[in-house]
């Protein structure tokens, strides 16, 4: 299913677009500090070989429900990244996800007790959420003919 319209020479994407992309930002970024504590204890993972330490650090990682749990979440939000790439123009969705992971790994992490680096973390926060804004604020159009608002990616 495609969500995108084109209006006139413009390629446009429907809010649910938007909303699938904050999805994916949610997904990655805020399972990104459980993933870091999911890993806790692989360092005392100790074998003889090359092959077979690694067998034994994927079965202490696929084994240990703290992170098996946010790996299955996190997949999930690039299954929903892959779907939505289909109809989203790549220039507007990358920047788009990227920036707001950053955003959600530093938060999350946060409410678990990591430090964040502190006034330029959060003045990095404040600047990045004004870039995406900005990309999809400039963005926006009138509503199309059919009555659905609409977001302007790319003009053709």
């Amino acid at each position: 299913m495609r969500f995108s319209h084109k209006t006139g020479n413009q390629a446009m994407v429907s809010t649910v677009e938007v909303l699938c992309l904050l999805l994916v930002a949610v997904l990655w970024g805020a399972t990104n500090p459980f993933l870091k504590k999911g890993t806790e204890g692989i360092e005392h993972v100790r074998e003889g070989n090359k092959v077979v330490q690694f067998l034994a650090e994927v079965k202490f990682l696929f084994l240990n429900i703290k992170y098996l749990v946010p790996f299955l979440l996190n997949q999930s939000g690039s299954v929903v990244y892959y779907f939505t790439l289909a109809s989203t123009d790549l220039s507007l969705a990358v920047p788009v996800v990227n920036s707001l992971t950053f955003l959600f790994t530093l938060l999350t992490g946060k409410l678990l007790g990591e430090d964040f680096g502190g006034k330029g973390a959060v003045i990095g926060m404040l600047l990045t959420m004004l870039g995406v804004t900005l990309c999809i604020v400039s963005s926006v159009t009138e509503t199309s003919n059919d009555g659905h608002q609409n977001i302007t990616l790319i003009s053709e």
